[in-house]
């Protein structure tokens, strides 16, 4: 009898606890395997815990709109109004940006790499994103100085802003310090700041210095306008770590070759339409509901996926 009071039974935990632990498993088990293990567990995983941190990133880069559209809806929904942090490239409709902004309440860090905002639609959203600290808008090749200075107005709180460039989107273009100005001019907090590949001057550079005191790392790989001697990071800045300009290869030598994983290992999740899978609980009358057309199935390669440029460190 001692023994066995040793170990809990897994259904007898609560709701909260249970969804605080699936947490850890991969999206695609809490999607598609743990709603189907037991009536407690398909309750726990449909709750907001499971859903306070999305991170579908690498997924999305291979993924057609409309089919990222349905998966984002399906996820933040789950989150209740509690979503935290969201990682996601490749966006396309203003629809679904707005989606976005309405459940950013208690959002703190988001990511939109690749993504086809423009600055009218900053503008629209900005006022909504008002809690999140941390912002990625990479390789996002509609926006501009005015959508940079509407996130700074509007996201008093943000401390790191990714803004690189690829630079063949940037390889042609003339020295452009606009948006470095308005970085500086509207986010005084910054600690984290990226701009690789941007087409910046020195002049732009030190704008940022000047007004951004708690700055910690910036990355200017590839600006290869920006000429910093050893005493302007030095003078106020000790513990400022600059990135570039030049860069060593493909890949640097800072962790991309650990951080970047093989795409080819990465699993593709197809909708199927018109279907929908119930799990039926009789003794309750329970029906746990895994989402309309939604299927999983491994991917086994990815044509021309070397072309995919890595992501930021």
């Amino acid at each position: 009898m001692g023994e066995a009071s040793e170990f809990r039974r897994w259904d007898e935990l609560i709701p909260d606890a249970l969804g605080v632990i699936f947490t850890n498993l991969s999206l695609q088990e809490r999607v598609t395997v743990i709603p189907r293990v037991c009536k407690s567990w398909a309750r726990a995983v449909s709750g907001p815990y499971c859903w306070q941190e999305i991170d579908i990133e690498e997924w999305s880069n291979h993924c057609q709109p409309d089919k990222l559209d349905q998966m984002l809806h399906m996820l933040i929904n789950k989150s209740c109004g509690s979503l935290r942090k969201l990682c996601v490239s490749g966006l396309q409709s203003e629809t679904i940006f707005t989606f976005i902004a309405e459940n950013a309440g208690s959002l703190r860090s988001l990511r939109l790499p690749r993504s086809n905002m423009s600055d009218l639609v900053v503008e629209q959203i900005a006022g909504k994103l008002s809690m999140i600290t941390f912002l990625d808008v990479s390789y996002c090749i509609k926006i501009g100085a005015s959508a940079i200075e509407m996130i700074g107005l509007n996201c008093k709180m943000l401390e790191g802003l990714c803004r690189n460039m690829h630079p063949l989107d940037t390889a042609d273009k003339p020295l452009q310090d606009d948006e470095a100005y308005a970085i500086a001019a509207t986010m005084p907090k910054l600690k984290h700041l990226e701009m690789a590949y941007q087409r910046i001057s020195t002049s732009g550079v030190v704008r940022i210095f000047s007004n951004c005191p708690k700055l910690e790392f910036l990355d200017l790989r590839g600006c290869w306008s920006v000429n910093l001697d050893n005493n302007v990071s030095a003078k106020g800045f000790p513990k400022l770590r600059v990135l570039g300009p030049y860069v060593l290869g493909a890949y640097e030598s800072d962790g991309w070759d650990d951080d970047y994983s093989d795409v080819s290992d990465e699993f593709a999740w197809d909708f199927v339409d018109g279907n929908e899978y119930y799990v039926d609980y009789d003794s309750d009358g329970y029906e746990g509901r895994i989402e309309d057309e939604l299927e999983f199935g491994f991917y086994e390669g990815i044509e021309d996926a070397a072309m995919y440029w890595p992501p930021s460190p």
